[in-house]
């Protein structure tokens, strides 16, 4: 990961839950079997140089495994 979250995730939603999830395979082998959402929110991070922006994130998350795999999607005007 090229960034780390600053503060907490606000306002995510399901993108996608159990079968529709696209490449649910890929969690499943690296972390373990659960159910796997793909889930998008708005976060503040810190990027590599330094900065910090609010962007919009991507991750997925299964109960017992928690997030993994976090994106930045979209960089939002600060």
């Amino acid at each position: 990961m090229d960034f780390e979250l600053v503060g907490p995730i606000s306002s995510f939603q399901s993108i996608a839950i159990g079968r529709a999830v696209r490449e649910r395979n890929r969690p499943r082998k690296r972390y373990g079997t659960g159910r796997w959402r793909k889930l998008k929110g708005i976060a503040r991070v810190r990027l590599i140089d330094g900065t910090i922006h609010t962007v919009e994130v991507h991750w997925y998350e299964a109960h017992g495994i928690g997030r993994k795999e976090f994106k930045i999607k979209i960089p939002l005007l600060d």
